[in-house]
């Protein structure tokens, strides 16, 4: 009965807006990666690698998981060339699209939001308990920042204390998704709500820096990296 409630997703939009979707929030996650890679110095090649990583890591990475293979990364066109579109704007328009990085992270925020929930939703379907989906929908939405990072040898944006809260928005969204699937109330509403909360957190955290806390009493002698303006 509760699988069955989480196709009601499916019925909140048509399979070519729900591709639109998919595809809108793999461009901005490609703008991110394709952006760091230019900050890094990378040559073209490896601004079309990090925008593709970034866009494409967490899904493929929740698929593999699932047994949903091929992955949808590698069956749709869509999918591969719209990372190396927004490469290609980054390498030529970069000083542009640094100009409007807030509107940037906007639809990034969105992108967080709506791919928490469908990575919940999917994990569950094909199987999984719903924590575990939870986690899954979680990995979707932050996996192919952390794959960024790591290739461009940083420590991931979500670990450190002195970046603004990206993981902890899409895990209460992942975990507002499985809760309604618990109590058989996950429908079309109820799914946008998850993934609106999910937007509106990562928003606030933008706008007030907030931080998760760190160790109490804490007599660390690293020293601290500030985030970019």
């Amino acid at each position: 009965m509760l699988r069955k409630n989480v196709r009601v997703l499916q019925q909140l939009f048509s399979p070519s807006v729900q591709h639109t979707l998919d595809l809108a929030g793999i461009f901005v996650f490609a703008i991110s990666g394709a952006l760091l890679a230019v900050r890094k110095n990378f040559d073209v090649f490896g601004i079309a690698v990090l925008a593709e990583v970034t866009a494409l890591g967490g899904g493929l990475f929740r698929d593999v998981i699932i047994g949903a293979v091929p992955p949808a990364a590698f069956t749709d066109l869509g999918y591969f060339l719209t990372p190396l579109f927004a490469a290609l704007l980054v390498f030529f328009l970069h000083p542009q699209v640094e100009r409007i990085q807030a509107g940037v992270n906007v639809f990034d925020a969105a992108g967080l939001g709506l791919f928490c929930v469908a990575g919940t939703t999917k994990a569950y379907e094909y199987g999984l308990s719903l924590t575990a989906s939870a986690c899954l929908g979680l990995a979707t939405a932050v996996g192919g920042g952390v794959l960024r990072d790591v290739l461009a040898n940083e420590v991931p944006s979500l670990l450190r204390w002195d970046r603004d809260l990206y993981a902890v928005p899409a895990m209460v969204g992942a975990t507002l998704v499985a809760l309604c699937i618990r109590y058989d109330v996950l429908n079309p509403f109820t799914s946008g709500l998850a993934a609106l909360t999910a937007f509106v957190l990562r928003l606030l955290a933008l706008r007030f820096h907030w931080r998760a806390p760190r160790a109490w009493n804490r007599r660390s002698t690293v020293r601290e990296e500030q985030s970019p303006s």
